[in-house]
């Protein structure tokens, strides 16, 4: 876990100099601090493109749900649960199972892939 490291900070400073925020993965919609979201469907090839475009940083702190975005996205999605915080103006990819598993239950990847999920496109505006 990278607890001295403050992604957000990072992101913030090189976005002065005009790179772009990679893209961060999650394994759910999750709003990471205060602020104003957009949530929609996302396709796998418009997620491979944003990931191609700008490259990413996980977040996934579930062995699973990595093993699942490295085979749907087509990239090494390493689990790394770090507290990461979105920046405004920064593009997240979530992993949506389509159904809540029961309390306590962890699912495989073949579970997971069994009951089925969609990629969300999450957007901090503000």
């Amino acid at each position: 876990m990278d607890q001295g490291i403050n992604y957000h900070e990072l992101w913030e400073l090189a976005a002065l100099d005009g790179v772009e925020y990679p893209i961060a993965i999650f394994n759910g919609p999750v709003c990471t601090t205060n602020g104003l979201y957009r949530i929609s469907d996302l396709g796998v090839e418009e997620a491979q493109t944003l990931i191609a475009r700008h490259g990413f940083v996980s977040a996934v702190g579930h062995e699973a749900s990595a093993q699942v975005l490295s085979t749907v996205l087509g990239v090494d999605v390493p689990m790394h649960r770090i507290e990461y915080v979105q920046a405004v103006g920064q593009k997240a990819i979530a992993l949506k199972l389509n159904i809540r598993p029961p309390e306590g239950q962890i699912l495989s990847a073949d579970e997971m892939m069994r009951i089925g999920f969609e990629l969300k496109l999450l957007e901090r505006i503000e």
